[in-house]
């Protein structure tokens, strides 16, 4: 079992910077299998969107939108990964929800999902 605890939602002004942080209870990237921590969000009557990713080999995915904007970092010594987000929009408004995807077997993983954070952007 793996608990997620996100901090560092709130409102910020459009142009503005926000960071989100999550961290884990336990190590999720010693693994010997290619784990993946990241973030995705949902804005009210929006699909959930995949933000960014990164895996246990430092591979980093980012969606379109956010591209050059924000970025996705980790510091294996807290179990935590970070979401700095730079030139904050307001269509970036949504809950945040960080995840860890946490393979057991080659074919069989496990994903858990933080609590969630509130990303307001407005002036």
């Amino acid at each position: 079992q793996v608990q997620l605890v996100e901090s560092g939602g709130g409102l910020v002004q459009p142009g503005g910077s926000l960071s989100l942080s999550c961290a884990a209870s336990r190590s999720i990237f010693s693994s010997s299998f290619v784990n993946t921590m990241g973030w995705y969000r949902q804005a009210p009557g929006k699909q959930r969107e995949l933000v960014a990713q990164i895996t246990s080999d430092s591979t980093t995915t980012y969606a379109d939108s956010v591209k050059g904007r924000f970025t996705i970092s980790r510091d294996d010594a807290k179990n935590t990964v970070y979401l700095r987000m730079n030139s904050l929009k307001p269509e970036d408004t949504a809950v945040y929800s960080c995840y860890a995807r946490i393979y057991l077997s080659p074919q069989v993983f496990r994903t858990y999902w933080g609590q969630g954070t509130q990303v307001t952007v407005s002036s």
